[in-house]
């Protein structure tokens, strides 16, 4: 009986530490803000931001949202192994003119799941 309870004690730590001891995939942007400075109205503007994944698993981007209509992004689908590059596009459209300020939103596999890139400048 003592024996069981150590096994099954000594089974679990080593659950217990197996989880939290998981490798995380991580993420290290290049940049994430961006200042486009004058722009045209109605001329689209574009910006890569380029991240690598410096953790031991592959890197998952889950979804990419901005904060208006007038910003697009795009990004791959396809997981970024341990090592490899990524970027995320971000084009924006201005239809209005004056100052801008729009966050891009980025939600991963890592330890923080939340990212946040930035854009701004102004529309003449």
């Amino acid at each position: 009986m003592k024996r069981s309870i150590k096994f099954s004690l000594s089974i679990l730590t080593l659950i217990v530490i197996f989880a939290f001891a998981s490798p995380k995939a991580a993420i290290e942007w290049s940049f994430t803000e961006h200042d486009f400075g004058s722009i045209k109205q109605n001329v689209p503007v574009i910006i890569d931001f380029e991240f690598k994944n410096p953790g031991m698993v592959p890197l998952i981007v889950l979804d990419v949202k901005s904060s208006c209509g007038c910003t697009v992004p795009e990004y791959s689908k396809e997981p970024i192994p341990s090592g490899g590059t990524g970027k995320i596009t971000v084009t924006f459209d201005a239809k209005d003119s004056g100052y801008f300020s729009k966050t891009v939103t980025v939600t991963t596999n890592t330890e923080e799941p939340l990212n946040h890139l930035y854009i701004k400048g102004t529309v003449k």
